[in-house]
């Protein structure tokens, strides 16, 4: 039942995306609207497939009141769920309606990614893992990364909105993009929420690692990689409230960003001994 849910959620966000671009090359507002009611009903069912993902999972006895998202595939649908939520969330607020085409694509790869590739079945949690700390640490760690990848598609739209207007003859997708400006700002405001939320996480996971293992930071492959994103983000809000940077340079800095949020989620599990998602059945060890 989980996995259909989710199945039907992935096609719910497919088809989600296949609106904002229909809008993206179209000036009829109905896609723009049909897309975020598609992607709302989306949300619902992964939210769903979320509810029936944890009643299997306390199932098992050792799991009980812990989240299931310490396998690939729960971490994976989590990230890509978030991603969604943000941005029907700004969406509806800002109504900047053209993001969806630069957004929604990376919850559409990290979804599709989790049902072609990971592991769906759930298994009982090592007892390094049987602490309070999942349902806190990984959980804030994603919804920061989720924001990230947020940030990273308006960045995207800036630097094809500055383009276009360098350009002698620039298209019809030039009007139809937000102004640089306000396309900076957002930028700026998405990443001044995921900052607190990722500085916080990744104290949380000090704090884990404390209690478990004695130290509070042990130079492990994602905790380096951590604190590599952390300091990337840190020079962009450093350029950007003090420095006086706006725009281009900016927007580089948090693509730089999200490039090593991307690495630390994914890549660092080919060279992590304690935090892998790919080895040993899939979950962290």
């Amino acid at each position: 039942m989980e996995v259909l849910l989710i199945k039907i959620g992935f096609a719910l966000l497919s088809a989600s995306v296949v609106l904002s671009f229909a809008y993206l090359f179209s000036r009829n507002e109905n896609f723009s609207l049909w897309m975020w009611y598609v992607l709302g009903v989306g949300i619902a069912a992964h939210a769903a497939a979320f509810v029936v993902r944890v009643e299997a999972f306390w199932a098992i006895a050792e799991n009980r009141y812990y989240f299931p998202i310490n396998s690939f595939f729960g971490a994976l649908c989590y990230l890509g769920w978030a991603m969604m939520v943000i941005f029907w969330l700004v969406e509806g607020k800002h109504r900047l309606h053209v993001l969806g085409a630069f957004v929604l694509p990376w919850a559409w790869i990290s979804i599709g990614a989790g049902l072609r590739y990971a592991d769906p079945s759930v298994s009982g949690l090592v007892p390094a893992l049987q602490s309070y700390w999942i349902n806190i640490h990984p959980v804030i760690l994603m919804t920061s990364y989720a924001a990230f990848a947020n940030a990273f598609g308006v960045g995207l739209a800036l630097l094809i909105q500055e383009r276009q207007i360098k350009s002698r003859r620039p298209s019809a997708l030039c009007y139809r993009l937000p102004a640089i400006e306000e396309l900076d700002n957002l930028n700026y405001r998405i990443i001044s929420f995921a900052f607190p939320v990722l500085t916080v996480g990744i104290f949380m996971g000090g704090v884990w690692a404390y209690n478990a293992w004695g130290r509070f930071w042990g130079w492990d492959a994602k905790e380096t990689w951590a604190l590599v994103t952390w300091l990337i983000y840190v020079v962009y809000l450093h350029m950007r409230l003090f420095a006086g940077w706006r725009g281009r340079k900016t927007v580089y800095v948090s693509m730089a960003g999200f490039a090593a949020v991307v690495f630390t989620f994914y890549g660092v599990n080919f060279l992590s001994e304690l935090h892998g998602y790919l080895s040993g059945g899939g979950g962290i060890r």
